[in-house]
């Protein structure tokens, strides 16, 4: 046997154990749930199920209310994350040791008790809103609202991503920097001309990783959330366990991982374009 067929099969053998364990925990499951949620009421098989998502009035808003979340989510997390990446990398004293040190704490913390803490601090009687009426002041409506869901994905999500950010930052050679502020570079034009592009890789990871994180969640919108709209994971959980509809569970869960896929294709095809741009 040649040398090169032994490094095909060496290299083969590698991937097989990774190829396995995809297929059995991913791949097969959605070709499972598509399967299921093509199956209509007369054991037939049709678009039956995606049809009520988009027709039923409660499961387009459901849809859109998801969309929303995830979108604002993102832009929160992200625009946030990236201020604090920016604001440790080119700042020192003690207010950055600070973040530095504390940053990470949320993510050490379990989503359950951290939900029920922000319930605790945020809710109509809880003790931040007790607070306020000494000084005659009423905290408005968080809790079992669609903005305790994005306060609570944003303590969730934050740590994370502006630790992602700040690897990234972090590899910027201060020389690049230094030497665009000497040809007269403003903060803005050297946010844009040199960090953002240097960091844009890292980032559309960033908004991968945010975006699927938020879109399929359940904790926070299942204890922070109104009864109506739902976020998907909620509804989804609502119609399999309450409703007993196997076949549209499935199809909202297909559904999802297509609003995943269409983020990840971005992804892929944009990395595709940076490395050809490259080459």
């Amino acid at each position: 046997m040649s040398k090169e067929w032994k490094q095909a099969l060496a290299g083969l053998a590698m991937v097989l154990p990774s190829f396995a364990i995809l297929l059995v925990v991913v791949i097969i499951p959605i070709l499972q749930s598509l399967m299921l949620s093509l199956t209509n009421e007369t054991g037939g098989y049709d678009l039956s199920r995606y049809h009520v998502l988009f027709t039923d009035k409660g499961m387009r808003a459901n849809i859109l209310f998801t969309l929303r979340i995830t979108v604002i989510t993102c832009a929160l997390v992200l625009l946030i994350s990236y201020s604090l990446a920016v604001y440790m990398r080119f700042n020192q004293g003690p207010i950055v040791e600070l973040i530095r040190k504390t940053y990470m704490i949320p993510l050490f913390i379990p989503g359950v008790i951290a939900t029920y803490g922000l319930i605790n601090l945020l809710g109509n009687h809880g003790w931040l809103a007790r607070l306020l009426e000494h000084i005659g002041v009423t905290l408005p409506r968080i809790i079992f609202d669609e903005k305790g869901i994005i306060i609570a994905n944003l303590w969730f999500n934050i740590p994370f991503t502006t630790m992602l950010l700040s690897s990234a930052l972090a590899g910027i050679p201060s020389s690049v920097i230094e030497s665009a502020k000497d040809v007269g570079a403003g903060r803005f034009r050297l946010f844009a001309r040199f960090i953002f592009p240097l960091s844009y890789k890292t980032f559309l990871v960033a908004l991968t990783f945010v975006f699927m994180g938020v879109i399929g969640s359940f904790t926070a919108p299942f204890l922070l959330g109104a009864n109506s709209p739902q976020m998907l994971g909620v509804s989804m959980q609502q119609v399999f366990s309450v409703f007993q509809e196997r076949e549209q569970a499935a199809a909202m869960a297909f559904f999802t991982f297509l609003l995943c896929s269409v983020l990840g294709a971005f992804y892929i095809r944009s990395m595709a374009k940076e490395e050809n741009v490259k080459m």
